[in-house]
């Protein structure tokens, strides 16, 4: 059986401002020696929170298949 959901994508682009970071509920996302964010796709519910408070627009919501 699977399905789909979605989680966070992080662009090379992103600034690494970390304003993503205190948004998310599930604490997935973190700003790791001032390069790019990072998401951990296991603690991501792809809730959105990241994507609208980030200033760049450089994180999107894909859809990820699970296989169970």
């Amino acid at each position: 059986m699977s399905y789909s959901f979605k989680i966070a994508q992080v662009e090379k682009e992103c600034v690494a401002c970390g304003c993503c970071e205190p948004v998310c509920p599930r604490n997935a996302i973190h700003v790791l020696l001032g390069m790019i964010a990072q998401v951990e796709t296991e603690k991501c519910i792809g809730c959105g929170k990241c994507a609208k408070t980030c200033p760049a627009a450089v994180i999107t919501l894909v859809k990820r298949e699970v296989v169970s």
